[in-house]
């Protein structure tokens, strides 16, 4: 089954520091029931819990694929979920090497 993106986000060529609040800024963008993918080159936990904590109950997390050299992962965002607030820029995780 083909699924349909509103857009995908490759971080593998992104700047860690960068990484983040791209990945908030494109969600904030998305309409109710869209999704985006992200693909990554390590398991993106650290974003999943940045995730629950600025959006708690309006996104939904599907791995699609789960490495060992490629994660991808389909963000959802709920009917009804607010933008939330795109985290500051160097934030999102010690050692440099975030979602």
């Amino acid at each position: 089954m083909s699924q349909s993106f509103a857009a995908t986000i490759d971080v593998r060529e992104i700047a860690p520091f960068q990484r983040h609040p791209l990945i908030f800024g494109r969600f904030n963008e998305l309409k109710a029931g869209e999704a985006l993918q992200l693909v990554n080159d390590h398991d993106p936990r650290p974003l999943y819990a940045q995730f629950q904590a600025v959006t708690a109950g309006r996104f939904t997390w599907d791995y699609l694929e789960s490495g060992p050299a490629v994660w991808r992962v389909r963000i959802g965002k709920l009917a009804g979920a607010e933008a939330p607030t795109a985290p500051k820029s160097g934030g999102c995780c010690s050692g440099g090497s975030c979602g």
